[in-house]
């Protein structure tokens, strides 16, 4: 009876701590798939933060220098606008709105580039259609995502203390856990958003869409390109920008 009873305690611990192991192996690939997410945002990861996000769930790199690239334009020539517009793309026109005022240097780089007509021909090459993270990313010269990695700028300015992105927010994109890791990029929030903060803070919100949301929520109900990445992805058709006007 003696040895039967220690079999059967020896069986319940080793079931406890199979429960354990699963429930921190679920646990684990939880928190991978949301750091991966974040690290995907950013908009231009390198393979080797993917990478080490992939393995160690951090950057492999030390913190950046706080600087701007020389062709920043200084905030000065934003501060206290307001800048209304349009962005025109292949499925429709959008009508926007960026606030100098709280994103005095966010709405300097937006303005300086569409006055350049720097996004003309450029892709919104991401989307995501998650219940809880919808949003469309603008700005890249290619389909992959690319961007120039000698265009940086900061700060973040104008970062939701709650992580909360509601719906018809302008943003900009940026490489994770950096301040001054902004660069051409954007994202359209079309549904209210949730986007947890990285080390470096949240996202900077530059503006607000004013008109023809629509066009958006219409291109994420089309779907994503077939892939890996469910709920994030390219746009199932191409989405290019005609042009991106402002005044």
């Amino acid at each position: 009876m003696e040895a039967k009873r220690a079999l059967r305690q020896e069986q319940g611990k080793r079931r406890k701590r199979d429960n354990t192991i699963a429930i921190g192996a679920g646990t684990a690939a939880v928190i991978l798939a949301v750091v991966l997410q974040l690290t995907v945002f950013s908009s231009n990861p390198t393979e080797a933060e993917f990478a080490a996000a992939e393995a160690g769930l951090s950057s492999p790199s030390a913190s950046p220098a706080a600087s701007n690239s020389a062709d920043i334009p200084s905030p000065d020539t934003a501060a206290g606008k307001t800048f209304t517009g349009e962005l025109a793309l292949n499925s429709g026109v959008i009508g926007v709105e960026l606030n100098g005022t709280a994103a005095p240097q966010a709405a300097a780089v937006l303005k300086s580039l569409s006055d350049a007509s720097y996004y003309n021909g450029a892709f919104c090459h991401r989307l995501t259609t998650s219940e809880t993270f919808g949003l469309l990313q603008c700005g890249a010269k290619t389909e992959d995502g690319a961007d120039d990695a000698n265009y940086r700028w900061g700060p973040l300015e104008n970062t939701p203390a709650d992580n909360k992105y509601p719906a018809g927010t302008i943003a900009v994109a940026r490489t994770g856990n950096d301040a001054y890791g902004n660069g051409h990029q954007f994202f359209i929030v079309y549904k209210d958003t949730t986007i947890p903060a990285d080390t470096a803070g949240g996202y900077t919100v530059v503006g607000k869409v004013t008109s023809g949301l629509d066009v958006v929520t219409t291109i994420a109900a089309a779907g994503l390109k077939a892939g890996v990445n469910t709920g994030d992805g390219a746009p199932v058709a191409p989405v290019t920008i005609d042009s991106f006007s402002l005044k």
